[in-house]
C-alpha cells in the first residue's frame, strides 16, 4: 500500500514536470512572444535598431527569461523534486505528496523568478550600450571574452564545487534540509532552487554569448546542465568545460591585446 502512494505520487509529478517543461518548450520555439522575423531581418542590416524599451517590451522580455529557464532548469531538479515527492509520501504529513511538491517546485522556480527579473535588466542595459545586437547577442568581442573567461574561472570556484554537490545530492538536502509543512515546503524549494543559481547562472549568462533566442544554444545550455548535475563524475565535466571556457574567451581576446600593441 505504502509503496504503492509512493508510485503513484511519483508518477503524478513526474507527468506534472514533463507538461510544464514541454509547455515551456513549446513557448520558446513559438517565438516567446516576439515576431522574430522582423527581429532577424534588422539583425542582417548594416545599422540595427534598438528595441523601445517600454513596460509592454520589458514585460515581455522578464516572461521570456522565466519560460526559458523554466526549460531549461526543471528537467534537472526534476530528481530533486521527485525525491521530494517520495519524503512527503513517506513521512505521511498529508494524504497526497501533490500540493507540497507543487510549493516545493514553485520555491525553486521562484529563485529563477528573481533571476529572470535580473537578466531582464542586464538586457535592457546591454542593449542600450549598444552591445547586443536584435537576436540579443553580444557584438563586442571584449564581452564576449570577458563572460566565457568568467565562466570558466567561476567553474573552479569553491561556490561552484559547493552549490553543484547540493544539486547532485538530492537525498542529502532532503536529509539536511528537511522541514514539515506547505511552509516547510517552500522554503525547502526557495533553498534548492538558490542552490541551482549558485551552480548554474554564469552558465545562464553565457546567453548573451550564444544569443538569448539562438534556441541551439539554449538546447545546448540545458543539456550541459542536466549532464553536469546528473552524470557520474559530472563535477569532473564542470572542471574540464571551465577550462574549455576559459581557453576559449583567451582564444577571442588574444586578437584583441595584440592590435593593442
Amino acid at each position: 500500500m505504502f509503496i504503492e502512494a509512493i508510485r503513484h505520487d511519483r508518477i503524478l509529478v513526474a507527468f506534472a514536470l514533463i507538461g510544464v517543461a514541454a509547455v515551456s518548450w513549446l513557448y520558446l520555439l513559438a517565438g516567446a512572444g516576439m515576431d522574430m522575423q522582423p527581429m532577424q531581418h534588422c539583425a542582417m542590416t548594416m545599422h540595427p535598431q534598438i528595441p523601445d524599451w517600454n513596460i509592454s517590451y520589458m514585460l515581455v522580455m522578464f516572461a521570456m527569461w522565466w519560460v526559458m529557464m523554466i526549460a531549461m532548469m526543471l528537467p534537472s531538479a526534476a530528481p530533486m523534486i521527485l525525491v521530494f515527492a517520495a519524503a512527503n509520501t513517506k513521512a505521511a504529513t498529508s494524504r497526497s505528496a501533490a500540493v507540497p511538491t507543487s510549493i516545493f517546485a514553485a520555491g525553486y522556480l521562484l529563485v529563477w523568478g528573481g533571476f529572470s527579473m535580473l537578466a531582464t535588466l542586464l538586457q535592457w542595459g546591454l542593449s542600450s550600450a549598444r552591445l547586443l545586437d536584435p537576436m540579443m547577442q553580444t557584438n563586442s568581442n571584449l564581452l564576449a571574452a570577458g563572460l566565457l573567461i568568467s565562466a570558466g574561472a567561476y567553474q573552479f570556484s569553491p561556490l561552484k564545487s559547493a552549490c553543484l554537490r547540493h544539486c547532485r545530492g538530492p537525498v542529502q538536502f532532503i536529509s539536511q534540509y528537511w522541514q514539515s509543512g506547505r511552509i516547510g515546503a517552500l522554503k525547502m524549494g526557495f533553498l534548492h532552487g538558490t542552490f541551482c543559481l549558485g551552480c548554474c547562472w554564469f552558465l545562464m549568462a553565457l546567453l548573451f554569448y550564444g544569443g538569448v533566442m539562438n534556441l541551439l544554444w539554449i538546447g545546448g545550455l540545458a543539456l550541459y546542465v542536466l549532464v553536469e548535475k546528473l552524470a557520474p563524475r559530472g563535477d569532473i565535466l564542470g572542471k574540464i568545460t571551465g577550462a574549455g571556457l576559459f581557453i576559449w574567451g583567451l582564444s577571442l581576446l588574444w586578437p584583441l591585446i595584440s592590435n593593442a600593441i
